[in-house]
């Protein structure tokens, strides 16, 4: 008798552990993605900088684009919204609040 309770119970407890490692599944893989994507965020957030950078500094600069185009005020006000979305993606990469 007791083996037949216990031969009922068999399908739940294969389902109670698919369920439980197809969790474990995702939470790793959600934990790797986010790893990812955190890493994607701290580069394109420094490389967006440093363009910001040197948009608002090329002036300083004796390069022939800036004698073909002259820096002015837009180059300035791109620089600075550069630098600020640089800082938002930095910032983005380090909450890695990817799945909430």
């Amino acid at each position: 008798m007791y083996l037949i309770r216990k031969i009922n119970k068999l399908p739940l407890l294969i389902n109670d552990m698919t369920v439980k490692s197809n969790e474990d599944y995702e939470r790793q893989r959600n934990k790797q993605v986010a790893g990812m994507r955190s890493v994607l965020d701290y580069a394109m957030g420094v490389v967006i900088i440093c363009v910001g950078v040197f948009l608002i500094i090329r002036h300083r600069f004796d390069i022939p684009l800036n004698k073909r185009f002259p820096p002015d005020a837009i180059d300035i006000f791109l620089g600075a919204l550069f630098v600020i979305y640089g800082g938002w993606r930095i910032y983005r990469g380090y909450r890695k609040n990817y799945f909430k």
